[in-house]
């Protein structure tokens, strides 16, 4: 039998998945009402936690953080033998700190965060991250690789996955954002907003990441491929045009004039990295 801790969105459509494979699945959240439908796909749903848990080889969490998933675990009574699988996004300090506290407990305990959205969580597609003991991950990932269409192990050290997560929602944070200060900005000199992204139809700016992370480790500058005072004018010909429409770029174009002051106008505008990586 397999528990599932938190059914929100991704949650249930884990619940749901397991259950469509033939798994006998026991479910617990919060807010028993919203864990209610699931009934109907043939999942098990309890009212108080350690009920939830009892008699589960496995103990999956999807909860909103470090302070549910910590609470959750303290009141399941989760017992010698039983495997956690945490899927929440997490700290990578409460990670550590989790994974710590239930080995010395004798329990144990992988941290595997998802890239995935409900509609992954049911179909088995999208990313599954993991880190922790070798051993432990080697032995459950055929059953993890069931949940996912990618599953990636990154490591011993527990909390690593964590990290890898984290990174990857900043990166979506600034891309997403982007794409607002985009539209905002076309809004701004009369291009509707529908019209603007069409430029993704002609342009794909994702093409060009991986040169662009390979230029910042290797820390190539002195050869620009886009000098930063170039790169600083065309932000001066935006916020020329836009003015207070936008609000991130301003930001930006005080971080550039911070590196052109200290004499990296002719450089790769990527030089502005080059704190971060040494």
């Amino acid at each position: 039998m397999i528990a599932f801790l938190g059914t929100g969105l991704l949650g249930s459509g884990f619940a749901r998945a397991l259950r469509r494979r033939g798994e006998q699945v026991t479910v617990w959240n919060r807010t028993a009402s919203r864990a209610r439908p699931l009934e109907a796909d043939g999942i098990a749903v309890r009212d108080d936690v350690a009920g939830a848990v009892r008699g589960a080889a496995r103990i999956h969490l999807s909860l909103s953080d470090d302070a549910a998933v910590d609470d959750t675990l303290e009141r399941a009574g989760v017992a010698p033998g039983q495997v956690i699988v945490d899927h929440t996004t997490t700290s990578v300090a409460g990670t550590r700190a989790r994974a710590a506290r239930w080995a010395e407990r004798g329990i144990e305990f992988l941290h595997a965060p998802v890239f995935m959205g409900p509609q992954n969580a049911l179909d088995a597609t999208g990313t599954m991250l993991a880190s922790g003991d070798r051993a432990r991950y080697d032995r459950l990932a055929p059953e993890l690789a069931k949940m996912t269409g990618k599953l990636v192990y990154l490591g011993e050290a527990p909390e690593r996955a964590a990290g890898f997560k984290l990174t990857g929602n900043l990166f979506l944070m600034f891309v997403t954002t982007g794409m607002i200060e985009m539209i905002a900005f076309a809004r701004a000199v009369g291009i509707a907003p529908a019209d603007a992204v069409t430029l993704f139809e002609s342009f794909n700016p994702g093409t060009t990441l991986q040169a662009r992370a390979k230029r910042i480790l290797d820390a190539a500058y002195d050869k620009p491929s886009w000098e930063l005072a170039m790169a600083r004018k065309d932000a001066r010909l935006m916020l020329d045009d836009a003015g207070a429409a936008v609000h991130i770029l301003p930001a930006i174009a005080a971080e550039m004039d911070r590196w052109i002051a200290r004499g990296h106008g002719h450089d790769d505008w990527t030089v502005m990295a080059s704190d971060a990586v040494r």
